[in-house]
């Protein structure tokens, strides 16, 4: 008799850890939240124009799981068109998963800087010990994908989609990190119009088995405002057709710190401007003003990072003021073809760095 009432005990388990609810509509999408299913389904939703799917506040232990096409109506607003919250939440793409904003409705060639106004794709916000997998995004108007405020998190085997917008979509950034703590994003690839990877104030982030195409390369900063990068590591990232390749940007006169940073086994194929670049005048890109010493760069590591930049680019570009630039590591840096010869400016002493 207790074999049978176990028995029936671990079949109850099973069917409630199971129990789903399937979201098709908006209308249905308030109640799964409020519900007791722990696994919800958002299959084939049309979502209205200037609308959030808001699955923000979801319960602890709540899957949610995107199937089929989900869709956007079009307006022009800030977005996000998706926004998730939430402790201990799990977000799976199921097998034909695809967000898709059908982007080219917004995209006017001028980006965030005109034009129409464009929103973003999804937000990540204040999602703790949480995981986000499967996703496939699709053309999106803006920036693609938000990190901010989360503790704890891993973004896995993403496709972020936007070789659509060649030519008229800008501002599409990848993953755009922003304030948050232990973050780690593996195995993606991004095809979009800007930084693949861009990041603003995090302490200890993972950015591993990537391939980014088509947009700015991976990019700290720019850094100002008293934001501190904190424990990055770039590693096994394939970097192609891209405006730069490895980029860490300061702003002159203000107070910000980038430390503990590595760049491991990255290969860059066809960068257009420049290979490596870490330059303290941003926006300039060129050598044209002095880069001033308040912003440190400590504890740099660059190793085994090759590859080719087109002939009108620069393979490797410096430009920092006095001190700015402590405790570098480089070995193994071997980026050919750029025939573009800029003068170099802040390598710390005894760093073997073959400039231009």
């Amino acid at each position: 008799m207790k074999t049978s009432v176990g028995a029936l005990a671990g079949l109850f388990l099973i069917v409630a850890v199971t129990s789903a609810v399937d979201v098709n509509n908006m209308q249905q999408l308030n109640a799964a939240k409020k519900g007791n299913d722990k696994r919800i389904v958002i299959r084939n939703l049309q979502v209205p124009a200037g609308v959030q799917l808001n699955l923000e506040n979801l319960k602890p232990g709540t899957v949610v799981q995107f199937a089929g096409r989900v869709t956007f109506g079009y307006k022009e607003w800030r977005g996000p068109l998706v926004k998730i919250s939430g402790k201990n939440i799990r977000v799976e793409g199921l097998k034909g998963n695809l967000l898709d904003a059908e982007g080219a409705r917004w995209w006017d060639g001028k980006g965030g800087a005109g034009g129409k106004v464009k929103p973003d794709f999804l937000e990540l916000y204040r999602l703790d010990n949480s995981a986000v997998t499967g996703l496939n995004i699709k053309n999106a108007p803006h920036k693609m994908v938000l990190v901010n405020f989360c503790e704890h998190l891993q973004i896995s085997n993403m496709n972020l989609d936007n070789a659509a917008g060649k030519g008229k979509a800008f501002n599409t950034d990848g993953f755009c990190v922003g304030v948050n703590k232990d973050i780690k994003i593996r195995n993606v690839k991004v095809h979009n119009q800007d930084d693949c990877l861009c990041v603003l104030a995090t302490d200890q982030i993972l950015f591993e088995n990537a391939v980014c195409t088509g947009g700015n390369g991976i990019s700290i900063g720019s850094m100002g405002g008293g934001y501190t990068v904190k424990g990055l590591t770039v590693r096994k990232v394939q970097i192609i057709d891209s405006f730069n390749g490895l980029r860490i940007k300061t702003k002159k006169n203000q107070k910000a710190l980038v430390q503990d940073v590595t760049w491991d086994d990255v290969i860059l194929k066809g960068i257009q401007q420049r290979g490596i670049i870490i330059h303290g005048n941003y926006p300039n890109w060129r050598p044209q003003d002095e880069p001033d010493n308040k912003i440190p760069i400590r504890n740099l590591v660059i190793n085994n990072v090759r590859g080719t930049v087109l002939k009108g680019g620069s393979n490797v570009w410096i430009w920092l003021g006095n001190g700015v630039a402590s405790n570098w590591r480089v070995s193994n840096v071997k980026v050919t073809g750029g025939g573009l010869k800029l003068p170099c400016k802040g390598i710390p002493k005894g760093v073997n760095m073959v400039c231009g």
